[in-house]
């Protein structure tokens, strides 16, 4: 599993750059992804940091050189509404791809496997509410797109034990805002918590 963080210290910056932690770049934050072995895009619409849709598609483009190493790049959602995001998120689905990144539709709370347009991107970000994202119908949504071979990353996960459950729904990644408070004094608990899953992951590995 991958834990995409923000650079919030030079510590962190040398572990994404080693490849140990990945680098969650948004327009706001403003860090080149330069350096980081694996990065994803995150629009900023959580929040207020997106920089309206030009500036957003400006910024990918920017920085489109490093796209072979992003894992995604999330469409511009809505939060906590699947309607609206559906709407939001389809003009750009075929310009973030032209740029040369992996598109990624954010899911919020209401969307389903049959409203979801597979066919026109690469990952499934599971966003919306807290509430909704750990329910049935973000898990139906996850086996779905694991089915389909898209990347799946849950946002928001700031435990072990959140951790452990998006494991074990089958994310390929998470984030988080965790090592952004004391970065260098929680990056430890942080490994510990990968390397836990990547036992579980050789476990089941053995066990298969």
């Amino acid at each position: 599993m991958i834990y995409f963080a923000t650079s919030s210290s030079p510590t962190i910056r040398d572990h994404m750059t080693r490849g140990n932690l990945g680098m969650m770049a948004t327009p706001a934050e403003g860090r080149s992804p330069a350096t980081a072995a694996v990065w994803a895009a995150d629009n900023g619409c959580f929040g207020k940091g997106y920089p309206g849709d030009d500036g957003y598609l400006a910024w990918l483009r920017r920085h489109a050189e490093h796209a072979p190493r992003c894992a995604f790049a999330t469409a511009p959602d809505v939060v906590g509404d699947a309607a609206a995001t559906l709407e939001r998120s389809e003009p750009f689905y075929q310009p973030i791809r032209a740029l040369g990144y992996p598109v990624a539709l954010v899911a919020q709370d209401g969307l389903t496997v049959d409203a979801t347009p597979w066919d026109q991107i690469d990952a499934l970000f599971v966003g919306g509410s807290t509430e909704w994202k750990l329910g049935a119908a973000a898990r139906e949504l996850i086996s779905a797109a694991k089915a389909r071979g898209k990347f799946v990353h849950i946002g928001r996960v700031n435990s072990h034990r959140r951790m452990r459950y998006a494991h074990f729904v089958g994310a390929d990644s998470v984030d988080g805002t965790f090592l952004a408070f004391g970065p260098d004094t929680n990056l430890p608990k942080l490994r510990g918590w990968l390397r836990d899953i990547a036992q579980q992951t050789t476990l089941l590995a053995v066990v298969a």
